[in-house]
C-alpha cells in the first residue's frame, strides 16, 4: 500500500501525495426508509447488496434506487458517472467505477477524478485493486470489520503524469477485456453443457450408437444401492496429526474434479493401515461426494487409487460396473435439480443439508444400457474438458494481468508515451 513506499522508491516524474491532493473524496448516506418518497426514484445507489456487482470494472446497475427527495434530504450524494467506489465495509476492498451517476451508502468511499490532468479514474481504479489485500488488513473490529474514515484522509498514491496514467489504464484495459470475453466464453460452455445435460441424462435427447443407429429401449428404475457394489463414507474419528505418514481428506479439501492438496492433514502409518481396511480408502473409479454441509457440491470419479483416506463427510460409492458406470453416475449427481432434490429429501433434522447414508442408498434412478451410458459420459466429459481449459485460460490472464499491474502501477516498468 502507499504507506509502504518509500519516497526515494518514486519513480522520476512521478509524484507521490496524498490521495485527497489528486480526486476529491466523497462518501455515502442511506436515505429514511421511513419516506417512501425517497425510495425507488430511478437514481441507482449503490449498497452492500451491490458487493458481488465490483470487482467488474464498470458497475451498471444496482438493486435499490433512491429519488432526488432522498438526496435532497440525506447526506446522500449523486456522484457524476466515472466515479471509483470502494467498498469499507462487507466485501472490504472491493471496488468499481460508476457507469452513470449514481449515489452510495455509507457503506463506501467515492472518489470523482478530473480525469483530465490530475487523476485518471482507471488508474485508481487498477490501483486500488492492486491494493485490495492491504485494504482488507486494515479492516477492524470484533464483529463487523471496516475501515476507519481517518486512514482516507492519510492515504497516500503514487501517481505518474497524466498522459501516463492514461496509457496504463489503456493496456490494463485491454486485459480486461479479454478477461471479460474468456469468462463469457466459459460462462456460455457451462450453459451448454447444462443444457446438454438435461437432455441427456434424462433421456429426453437420444445419442446415436456405434453403428449410427439412435438407441433405443426404455430405461431401467433401479435403486441406488443395487447399481454400487458399496456405498460408505469415511473416517467417523479423526486420527491424530503427525508429521508423516498419509494425507487424510475432509470436504473442504474436495474440489469439483478432485482434491486440493492445500494445508492437508497426515496420518501417520498405523492409522492409514486401520482406515484402509475399513474402507476409507478411496480406490480407482469411486465416484466421491461431498456428504455434509455443501451436499453435492463437490462429486468426481477417483481417477487412480489413493494413498489416503477420507473422512466421514464424504461419501464413497463404487459402482458396479455391470450396471452403471463412474463418469454416468458421477455426472447424474451434478445435476442441478438433483443437487437440488437431494439437499430437500436427505436434509437432517438440524436442518443442515446432510446426506444421511441409509436413506441415499434408497434413490432410484432412471439408467440407460451400460454402452449409452459410456456414449453420453463421454459427451458430457468433452464438454467438462472445454470448461476446464476455459477456466485454466481465465486464471492464466488474470495472473498475467496481476503481474502487469505490479509493474506499471508502480513504475517498475514504464510506457511509451506517443
Amino acid at each position: 500500500m502507499a504507506r509502504n513506499i518509500q519516497e526515494e522508491a518514486i519513480p522520476e516524474g512521478w509524484k507521490y501525495d496524498l490521495l485527497d491532493k489528486f480526486a476529491t473524496r466523497c462518501s455515502g448516506h442511506t436515505p429514511s426508509k421511513s419516506y417512501p418518497e425517497y425510495w425507488d426514484g430511478g437514481i441507482k445507489w449503490i449498497s452492500l447488496t451491490d458487493s458481488h456487482r465490483l470487482d467488474n470494472g464498470y458497475i451498471h446497475a444496482t438493486g435499490k434506487e433512491i429519488s432526488l427527495e432522498g438526496i435532497k434530504n440525506s447526506s446522500a450524494e449523486l456522484h457524476p458517472a466515472e466515479t471509483v467506489v470502494l467498498s469499507r465495509d462487507a466485501g472490504i476492498g472491493k471496488s468499481g467505477v460508476m457507469a452513470v451517476p449514481m449515489a452510495v451508502s455509507q457503506h463506501f468511499i467515492a472518489w470523482k477524478c478530473d480525469n483530465s490532468e490530475k487523476l485518471n479514474s482507471w488508474f485508481l481504479y487498477n490501483w486500488l485493486q492492486l491494493n485490495k489485500a492491504e485494504f482488507e488488513r486494515q479492516a477492524v473490529g470484533s464483529t463487523i470489520k471496516t475501515i476507519g474514515l481517518p486512514y482516507f484522509k492519510k492515504l497516500k498514491i503514487a501517481v505518474p503524469p497524466y498522459p501516463e496514467q492514461k496509457k496504463i489504464a489503456q493496456i490494463l484495459s485491454n486485459w480486461d477485456k479479454a478477461i471479460t470475453t474468456t469468462k463469457q466464453r466459459l460462462a456460455n460452455s457451462q450453459q451448454q453443457k447444462k443444457a446438454l445435460m438435461q437432455q441427456l441424462i434424462t433421456g429426453k435427447q437420444r445419442l446415436l450408437d456405434q453403428n449410427g443407429e439412435r438407441f433405443e429401449g426404455e430405461w431401467e428404475n433401479i435403486k441406488l444401492s443395487d447399481l454400487c457394489l458399496k456405498i460408505t463414507d469415511g473416517a467417523h474419528n479423526s486420527p491424530p496429526s503427525v508429521l508423516e505418514g498419509y494425507p487424510i481428506y475432509s470436504v473442504k479439501d474436495m474440489t469439483p474434479f478432485g482434491f486440493s492438496n492445500d494445508d492437508v492433514r497426515i496420518i501417520g502409518v498405523n492409522d492409514y493401515r486401520v482406515l484402509s481396511k475399513q474402507g476409507c480408502k478411496p480406490a480407482k473409479g469411486d465416484v466421491l461426494i461431498a456428504k455434509d454441509g455443501s451436499v453435492l457440491k463437490h462429486c468426481f470419479v477417483v481417477e487412480e487409487d489413493l494413498d489416503a483416506v477420507v473422512l466421514s463427510s464424504i461419501a464413497i460409492l463404487r459402482p458396479n460396473p455391470d450396471r452403471i458406470i463412474s463418469d454416468f453416475l458421477a455426472q447424474y449427481f451434478s445435476q442441478e435439480h438433483f443437487k437440488f432434490f437431494v439437499k430437500k429429501a436427505l436434509t437432517s433434522g438440524s436442518g443442515v443439508p446432510r446426506i444421511v447414508l441409509k436413506d441415499f442408498k434408497g434413490i432410484f434412478f432412471k439408467v440407460p444400457s451400460i454402452s449409452e451410458q459410456q456414449k453420453i459420459a463421454a459427451v458430457l466429459s468433452a464438454a467438462d474438458q472445454e470448461i476446464t481449459g476455459l477456466q485454466q485460460q481465465l486464471d492464466h490472464l488474470k495472473q498475467e494481468k496481476k503481474a502487469l499491474m505490479q509493474q506499471l502501477l508502480t513504475g517498475k516498468s514504464r510506457v511509451q508515451i506517443n
